[in-house]
This record gives C-alpha cells, sequence and structure tokens, in this order.
C-alpha cells in the first residue's frame, strides 16, 4: 500500500483540516502517517499519529528546531509521498524533494499578506519580510509536485507559479452537523476564534441593543481580550461556552436562529471562505456575514442569510432583528444553505479532488 507522511510543526493533532479532513480521507486508502509536534503519539481513524518531540523556547527557535526535528523524523517514514502545511517547512521540503521525494504543499493562508498585519514583526519590516518571503515561497512552489490551496483565491495566485495547483477547500463534514430543525429565536451564535479582528464586540453589542442573548464559543485570542468584553455593558447578554467539543457546538446551533460571521475588513479575511459560515448553513441557521463581495456572492445570491457592515452595530442590529421579526424568512434562508451545503459546499466533494491529486502523483 502507498505510504504518506503530512508533516506540521504548528498545528495540533486534532487540526480540523489536517486530521480530520485530510487524513482521515486519505488513510481510507493509504497508509497514512501524521507527524506532529503539538500533539501525542495516538493512532485514529486508521491515521498513525506520531509526536515529534522539541524543546524551544521563543518563536524563532520554534521555527528552526521544530522544521529539522520534523525533517528527521520524515526522513526515517520513508513515505512515498510527503504533504507539509507550514510555511516555515518550505527548506526541508525542497530537502525532501531533492532526495526524490513526491512533495505536496498545503497552503493554508496567504502568508505574504499576511505578514502585514503580523504584531510581533516590527512595522517597517513587515513589507520587507513579506517581499522577501513570497519570492522564496514562490521559487520552492515551482519546484514542488502539487500544491493544495485552501481557498480558490489562493489558488489564483500560485497556480501562475505551478500549474499543479488545485484548490482544497475547507468545507463541513456533512455527518457532523446536525441540521436544526426549529429555531430558537432567544439567540444568535459565534462559534470560532475569539478576537477583535473577528467583531465579537460589534457583534455583543447589536445582540443586547436587540433585547436577546448570543451564545459565545471559542477560546479568546489574545487571552486577556476577555477582560476587554467583559467591562462592555453588554456582556450581560453572553451565554459564554468556552472552547467547546463537536457535540456541543451541535447543542449550540441548536439553541440559535441565526450564525454571526462579521469579520474585520482585514487582507486575509476578504478572500477568505471560513469555515463557520458553511458549519452554520449545514446546521440549517441563516447567516450574517460581512459584506465581502466574495460573502455576498454566497450568501444573498443564494438567499442563505444577509450581509453587513461589519464595523456597524446598527447594520447587525437590524440584520437580527429583520429574523426576529421575519420567522418564516429565517426558516427558509436556513433551509436553502443546508441545501447548498448538501450540494456543493460539503467535504465529500473536497475529498473527492484530494483523491485526485494523490491518484495523478501516483501515475507519475
Amino acid at each position: 500500500m502507498l505510504k504518506i507522511c503530512h508533516i506540521t510543526t504548528v498545528h495540533n493533532q486534532n487540526d480540523v483540516r489536517i486530521f480530520q479532513k485530510e487524513c482521515s480521507s486519505l488513510a481510507k486508502k493509504f497508509e497514512t502517517v501524521f507527524l506532529v509536534v503539538n500533539g501525542e503519539n495516538d493512532q485514529k481513524n486508521n491515521v498513525l499519529i506520531k509526536k515529534v518531540p522539541v524543546i524551544y523556547k521563543s518563536r524563532i527557535t520554534r521555527f528552526i528546531k521544530a522544521s529539522i526535528a520534523v525533517y528527521k523524523a520524515s526522513l526515517k517514514e520513508k513515505a512515498t509521498i510527503y504533504h507539509f502545511h507550514d510555511p516555515e517547512f518550505l527548506p526541508f521540503a525542497l530537502k525532501l524533494k531533492r532526495k526524490g521525494f513526491k512533495v505536496i504543499y498545503d497552503v493554508h493562508e496567504d502568508v505574504p499578506r499576511q505578514i502585514l498585519s503580523k504584531y510581533w514583526i516590527p512595522k517597517l519590516l513587515r513589507s520587507i519580510v513579506s517581499f522577501l518571503f513570497e519570492k522564496y515561497e514562490n521559487r520552492v512552489a515551482e519546484k514542488l509536485d502539487y500544491i493544495c490551496t485552501a481557498t480558490p483565491f489562493i489558488r489564483k495566485r500560485f497556480i501562475k507559479i505551478n500549474p499543479k495547483t488545485i484548490d482544497i477547500n475547507n468545507f463541513p463534514i456533512l455527518d457532523n452537523i446536525n441540521h436544526v430543525n426549529h429555531l430558537n429565536f432567544n439567540a444568535v451564535c459565534y462559534v470560532g476564534s475569539i478576537s477583535s479582528v473577528r467583531g465579537i464586540k460589534e457583534n455583543i453589542i447589536a445582540t443586547e441593543k436587540c433585547g436577546i442573548r448570543i451564545n459565545l464559543a471559542g477560546s479568546y485570542s489574545p487571552s486577556h481580550f476577555k477582560d476587554e468584553l467583559q467591562k462592555l455593558q453588554s456582556w450581560n447578554s453572553v451565554n459564554e461556552y468556552g472552547h467547546v467539543s463537536l457535540s456541543e457546538v451541535n447543542k449550540i446551533f441548536n439553541n440559535s436562529f441565526a450564525g454571526l460571521v462579521t469579520l474585520q475588513p482585514i487582507i486575509n479575511y476578504v478572500d477568505s471562505l471560513p469555515i463557520k459560515m458553511f458549519e452554520y448553513m449545514a446546521a440549517q441557521l441563516p447567516v450574517i456575514a460581512s459584506n465581502f463581495p466574495l460573502w455576498k456572492n454566497i450568501i444573498e445570491e443564494n438567499n442563505v442569510g444577509i450581509c453587513v457592515d461589519p464595523n456597524s452595530t446598527n447594520e447587525i442590529e437590524d440584520a437580527i432583528m429583520i429574523l426576529l421579526n421575519n420567522k418564516n424568512l429565517a426558516k427558509e434562508m436556513g433551509e436553502r444553505g443546508r441545501k447548498l451545503v448538501e450540494e456543493k459546499y460539503n467535504w465529500y466533494n473536497e475529498e473527492l479532488k484530494l483523491y485526485k491529486v494523490y491518484n495523478n502523483l501516483m501515475r507519475t
């Protein structure tokens, strides 16, 4: 049986994209090993998870030490195909390629654009670092066997460099999400990382003005952002759940009538496809989302929700009130959203594309 090895120096062993989707799908057909720094030895879904122990004291030493350690561990696997997920591994991916292995780069983010908003890089250096990194990333990418991108937007950039580029989107696994039969008009929900750029403060203020509650689930980034939110007068409208399991996410969906994804218009979000948007749709909840052109094309053209200015608490409030005052409209939007995910925006369709990548590599 063909042996493949997925590699990450950053993500944890239960990462939704890497483990729950890609590795678990590939393990149905191939011997699959997953090398992680943040995890423990385990075997789940026919995937053999192997921890690579690394001790580091800073972000920079993590980049270097973790990549070296994982590279050495990857050589011991003697896999046919290596599939890596972190840009800091690029130099070592090139080493694997030079040793005759087939190598896939899984691009989760548009890193050069992301660098421009990295607070830990001095502001005056960000443009230079972004430019130099993009040049290096492009040079390595053109030598690799395949590029898998998390969005069509990132694919458009890489396909100019390497024609063997495909988008494998992070759409929901339908079996994991129960669709809501009866909307609970007492609360809306937000599930995901909780940070300022994700519009959480505006969501809380708008919800309180509507006289309903917001079901808030996820981890705070940074952790002290929670202190800032708790100072809001509107905080008393929050049902706080913290980091939750998949079964708890389904319970939250069942106790809501709409899902919020009003991310701020920063460069990395405008062309992204956040999984939570499609999970809300899969749960049969109408979506209230930022009015980015890409998102409007999905949400408003298919009439599965309402798009708003994410910086306007008034527009978010108005959208919530439209759904509150038009319960049949909310129900119909939810039903259309579920159907759209069943037909198009689901992991099964992406899984077939992933198999195609591996089948193509096996023939070369």
